[in-house]
């Protein structure tokens, strides 16, 4: 019989979705809980701050400090609820119809619990190789912020052998997935009635030549045959982006702001468009400069997320078809910190409880199917990290 100290994975995740960790909030209560909890069991964890101090990663290692375990990585944050019909409360755990509802319940909770769980579990087993966890924040907001979480486990923990990354895949094994690339764009203009045209600059209309070299690359994109590597994705290609545009203050008058992000989704392999964009920026700036000096145009990168890259005999692949048996071609057009990791030299495969399709969802779920799936792949992943 487990310690009554011992919580079961589904209450693990009851005490994870009442806190409403949103993005845009403190996730500190969370990784607190996460923190005694695992003490309280004689797991020793490690937090990263922000350099605001409001959120923060931890990771977490059990077993012999040798090289060559497994990293469980999940993500704090949820996307908010606000003006969503919701029929269950978003913060309390909820049963109903073979579900568990939830804010964060299938993205990605349901999986963190697992992975606490399997901590605990671990620590109690002759582990041979390491098991180790990884909990970000702000995933949900560009996942930026997960490189300093891997490069803390670069510098303090033995190099995991695999990271399995469980977003929601439905247990499949993904092997690959696009990356993201966006930029908030502030064009300024020069305010002049709409008129005198010629002698100002229209924030809007320059900010509108972006736009339409977007357009541009994404019917060049459609055009061209796929690469070896983009062909399983779909689509099969890199696209260009604008969802929201702000600017202007009347019809006769030159717009002096415009306001937009840009981003892109990159296949793996197609990683220039950096360089690309920043030329097609200098390009127009020019031409609006040469109208009034004092126009410009500003970017700030607000998420960079490297692409997954399918690897040839990749240890954290291999893993994850042995756990799961699926030897299928999986691919996925969101992105994840698996990127993060294998850029800085990790071996990583996303494999992970629940369905995409119900992830940012009102009245999200996982099912109690999907959710015992993940559990009984945690506990395989433990008993050969026992084997050697």
């Amino acid at each position: 019989m487990p310690s009554p100290d011992i919580l079961p994975p589904r209450a693990i995740l009851e005490k994870l979705v009442a806190f409403p960790t949103v993005s845009r909030d403190t996730n500190l209560p969370l990784i607190e809980w996460v923190e005694a909890y695992l003490a309280g069991h004689g797991i020793a964890s490690t937090r990263v701050p922000s350099d605001c101090g409001t959120k923060a990663h931890l990771y977490a290692h059990v077993g012999p400090q040798v090289a060559g375990g497994v990293a469980l990585s999940g993500h704090s944050d949820v996307v908010p609820v606000d003006g969503q019909d919701w029929s269950t409360d978003p913060w309390m755990l909820t049963e109903r119809d073979g579900k568990l509802y939830g804010r964060g319940s299938c993205d990605m909770k349901g999986f963190v619990a697992l992975a606490i769980a399997g901590m605990v579990k671990a620590k109690a087993r002759d582990l041979k190789r390491p098991l180790q966890l990884a909990l970000s924040y702000d995933e949900e907001v560009g996942c930026m912020a997960v490189a300093s979480l891997v490069e803390a486990m670069v510098e303090g923990l033995p190099q995991a052998q695999s990271v399995i990354v469980g977003e929601p895949s439905m247990m499949k094994v993904v092997t690959g997935h696009k990356g993201g690339l966006g930029f908030a764009i502030e064009v300024t203009g020069f305010e002049v009635h709409s008129s005198l045209q010629p002698y100002g600059v229209s924030a809007i209309m320059e900010g509108a030549r972006l736009i339409q070299w977007a357009n541009e690359r994404n019917a060049e994109n459609a055009a061209a045959t796929p690469s070896e590597l983009a062909a399983p994705f779909d689509p099969p290609f890199t696209t260009v982006h604008v969802g929201m545009i702000t600017g202007g203050t009347a019809h006769n008058i030159t717009a002096r702001k415009c306001n937009f992000v840009l981003s892109f989704r990159q296949v793996p392999g197609d990683m220039e468009w950096d360089g690309r964009f920043r030329a097609q920026v200098a390009e127009v700036e020019a031409g609006m400069k040469a109208i009034r000096p004092e126009a410009g145009i500003a970017l700030t990168a607000v998420f960079d997320v490297p692409a997954l890259k399918p690897e040839i005999d990749g240890p954290a692949e291999a893993l994850a078809r042995r756990m799961t048996g699926d030897n299928a071609l999986n691919v996925v057009s969101y992105g994840t910190e698996g990127g993060q990791f294998q850029v800085r030299g990790y071996s990583a495969v996303v494999c992970g409880p629940g369905d995409i399709a119900q992830a940012h969802q009102p009245d999200e779920f996982i099912t109690l199917e999907q959710f015992a799936a993940g559990e009984a792949f945690v506990d395989r992943v433990i008993d050969e990290l026992c084997t050697g």
